[in-house]
């Protein structure tokens, strides 16, 4: 139940920061200056730890992570979790993996705590969408290569493959997939059905991080480079043909079809 405590002396509000795509130096520097003034940090399962340090010691700090369908707390929690602090404690800061507005539900965040009338503000940050393949050396657009790109999930809430995969893999444009790991092999089968069998890709997990692991391939071969590379959640997908800019790609192609043709 939502609190409104009349003893509050500080003013309710919420800020939405996107926390960037794993490696605590890549936040902006307003988010550092927003958690610097937290009374409250709601973080998630894929914020690096260190980025807490930067909120006040006496700062309450709470993990509402979600990974992989294992959700800690539901959406509905969370939501009415930030309103409740930002009523009884002063400034929530919402701390998200990536951007906030992608695939971040960072709109529905606002809309709620909209409905209790506590201001809002949001502080972009870099989408792992983007800052993963550019660290790898993949741009997501490239003259001569592609004139612009998707950024689609990988599985609905359902649990499905999304139909917009379906018509990414029919363009010429770079497509990053999402939340769709567990589902490569299936998604790597609508790009062949649209005859993109040698189209590169690259699998990237836990990017910008210790963690972070590298699959380079085709659509043809991405799923057993990626079982092999032992490649699981979080991570994401990027086809195009951007990903032969990776200086990896020739030197794995050349390896795999010596392979292929025994």
């Amino acid at each position: 139940m939502i609190n409104n405590s009349t003893n509050n002396i500080k003013d309710p509000r919420v800020t939405l920061v996107g926390a960037g795509p794993g490696d605590a130096e890549l936040i902006t520097l307003k988010g550092i200056k927003a958690l610097q003034t937290a009374d409250v940090v709601l973080y998630d399962a894929l914020v690096n730890d260190e980025l807490l340090e930067y909120a006040p010691a006496d700062a309450v700090k709470v993990y509402v992570g979600k990974r992989s369908g294992d959700h800690f707390f539901s959406q509905d929690n969370i939501n009415r979790l930030m309103v409740d602090y930002a009523l009884n404690y002063g400034h929530v800061v919402r701390l998200k993996g990536g951007d906030p507005f992608v695939f971040g539900r960072g709109h529905e965040e606002l809309d709620f705590a909209a409905d209790y009338n506590i201001p809002t503000q949001v502080i972009p940050g870099i989408s792992s969408s983007i800052g993963v393949p550019g660290l790898q050396g993949i741009p997501v657009t490239h003259r001569g290569l592609s004139e612009s790109f998707w950024v689609v999930t990988g599985t609905t809430s359902d649990g499905k493959i999304s139909r917009d995969i379906y018509d990414a893999a029919k363009t010429n444009a770079t497509v990053v997939v999402l939340m769709g790991i567990h589902k490569l092999a299936k998604i790597a089968d609508i790009f062949k059905n649209e005859g993109k069998g040698k189209l590169p890709v690259a699998v990237i997990q836990s990017g910008t991080t210790v963690n972070e692991k590298v699959a380079i391939g085709s659509v043809d071969s991405i799923a057993e480079l990626a079982a092999q590379q032992g490649i699981t959640s979080p991570a994401l997908i990027v086809f195009g043909e951007v990903v032969s800019l990776h200086p990896k790609f020739e030197l794995v192609k050349q390896v795999y079809d010596v392979v292929a043709n025994g």
